[in-house]
């Protein structure tokens, strides 16, 4: 997967709008940032996940999916090598940290 394809896939999300923050792309809903692109570098994004989630997309593909670093990665924040990434996979990550911080009258919009 590419960086564009990744983006493409955050904005085909309702409600979300790209920005900056860091020097980095970020996607958000309702404000909120839920996924960025070149974190922690290049060829990397993040997903703000639940710990719990993060556990079940670590368990799927653990070359995919990498807890980000301290304690964010605790948290639940996971990086996503762009390499390794395939829509199928990542698509219902993608949705998952969206769903965590999408409006409650987004979230009915979307299956997943």
């Amino acid at each position: 997967m590419t960086a564009d394809q990744f983006r493409r896939l955050a904005l085909a999300l309702p409600g979300v709008t790209e920005r900056a923050h860091m020097d980095h792309p970020d996607f958000r809903v309702g404000g909120k940032i839920f996924a960025t692109l070149g974190y922690p570098e290049a060829g990397w994004g993040m997903l703000k996940l639940t710990a719990q989630q993060q556990r079940q997309f670590l368990q799927a593909d653990p070359e995919m999916f990498v807890p980000a670093k301290g304690a964010w990665g605790k948290q639940g924040c996971t990086t996503v090598c762009l390499k390794r990434a395939k829509k199928t996979t990542l698509s219902p990550a993608m949705i998952a940290a969206w769903r965590n911080h999408a409006p409650d009258e987004l979230v009915g919009d979307v299956e997943g």
